[in-house]
């Protein structure tokens, strides 16, 4: 999974520290966050939302399958 939050954090004017401080965490986190080297849970992915009021798809990059060359999934009757 790779997130979108420091794009939105950008769109929205603010920045790492107001989701430390926000979230009561450590800055290292919000960091490895918005540098796609780990990820936040669900939970806190929805947390986030909340207080950047996005939706939570916001928060992640589109998916696009249209050109996938993976065979689609059909189920069987």
């Amino acid at each position: 999974m790779i997130n979108r939050i420091a794009e939105v954090l950008k769109e929205k004017g603010a920045g790492n520290k107001d989701l430390v401080e926000f979230l009561e965490i450590e800055k290292e986190t919000v960091s490895r966050w918005v540098n796609n080297k780990h990820q936040p849970t669900v939970t806190t992915l929805n947390k986030i939302a909340e207080f950047l009021r996005v939706d939570i798809r916001e928060l992640l990059h589109p998916s696009d399958w249209s050109k996938s060359e993976v065979q689609e999934f059909i189920a069987k009757k």
